[in-house]
């Protein structure tokens, strides 16, 4: 990676915050390939080097604006490079480590639920802030089951990520009311026969899937919650009171 420092160009680039490898910027100051102005010095830690972007302006007043080219490479085998463009930053003579505020520590994260079809409660702490509990994945697993055919499935851990999210966004630890989650082929294929609205390749026999609501949260803010996280498919189906989300492709109706 290389970086000049270009006066007047047009910025244009679309992250905020750029990292390059220190070892490479050490590299070409020592060469003189990359001039510094004197009131400025390198602002890296062991291995990155951080450049602020234009919200800095507002923190630091001493702040210098230079224009900046950022070259990296596209394609190792054939060693081309693609230039991101130029962009406006702000350089703070002193570290931002030291200023930027810390890393938010991963919390637990926790289910509670009720499924309408067979009584049951749940509350289950599936996360602990470094990983997935597999015993408590379990017990959700089986809270998830086909209650119809007594079969259980391996639930995909994103739903329940999507589900904390979303009540996150939503504002509520209220139970979630479980209308449908896992069905197996059979369930499904009867289902299908009954409504026109169960699709042939459901993600719910996937374990992909479930229907819910949430008591004291309208369904059209659900709905929009959903729709919000872009995380996978959001269904709206206000007459039988649910709403559908799954860990597919990004889609509603």
């Amino acid at each position: 990676m290389t970086l000049a420092i270009m006066p007047g160009k047009v910025p244009f680039v679309r992250q905020k915050c750029i990292y390059i490898s220190f070892r490479s910027m050490r590299s070409a100051v020592s060469a003189n390939a990359l001039p510094l102005p004197g009131n400025i010095s390198v602002v890296a830690s062991d291995s990155e080097l951080i450049l602020a972007s234009r919200k800095a302006e507002k923190v630091y007043n001493d702040s210098l604006t230079v224009d900046l080219i950022i070259m990296d490479k596209f394609d190792a085998n054939r060693r081309r490079l693609l230039a991101l463009g130029a962009l406006r930053w702000v350089l703070p003579p002193f570290s931002l480590r030291r200023h930027l505020p810390p890393s938010p520590t991963p919390r637990p994260r926790i289910l509670t639920l009720n499924n309408l079809h067979t009584g049951e409660s749940l509350r289950a702490e599936f996360f602990d802030g470094r990983g997935y509990i597999q015993d408590e994945l379990a017990r959700l697993n089986h809270f998830f089951r086909d209650y119809r055919a007594n079969k259980i499935k391996s639930i995909d851990p994103n739903l329940f990520d999507h589900l904390y999210r979303l009540q996150g966004l939503l504002g509520t630890n209220k139970p979630v009311q479980l209308i449908s989650g896992y069905r197996s082929l059979d369930t499904n294929d009867e289902l299908r026969a009954r409504s026109r609205g169960v699709a042939k390749h459901s993600y719910h026999t996937k374990g992909q899937a479930m229907d819910f609501h949430i008591e004291g949260i309208s369904l059209s803010n659900i709905r929009k919650a959903a729709l919000s996280m872009r995380a996978g498919g959001v269904g709206y189906y206000p007459r039988s009171n649910f709403v559908h989300i799954d860990t597919g492709p990004v889609r509603h109706w």
